[in-house]
């Protein structure tokens, strides 16, 4: 669900990261930005339990975009 296989060191948890959704054809859109580590696992786990076709994965928000500033986006 995330973009490596281990959690990211206790440092790293406390940059922003966020949800993305992969549809079918391998296009990725934001779910929601400006989340910890474990909000935006907690979330991507979420979607995929309630049988959502897509993939959804956890990544660190790009530095032009880490804010503490949370924006949500429609899946």
């Amino acid at each position: 669900m995330n973009d490596t296989d281990k959690r990211p060191s206790a440092e790293r948890r406390q940059e922003t990261w966020c949800v993305v959704r992969l549809d079918d054809n391998g296009n990725e859109f934001p779910v929601r930005e400006g989340l910890s580590f474990d909000e935006a696992e907690t979330l991507a786990r979420s979607f995929e339990s309630k049988g959502h076709k897509q993939t959804y994965c956890v990544r660190k928000s790009p530095p032009d975009r880490q804010r503490h500033l949370r924006r949500t986006f429609e899946p």
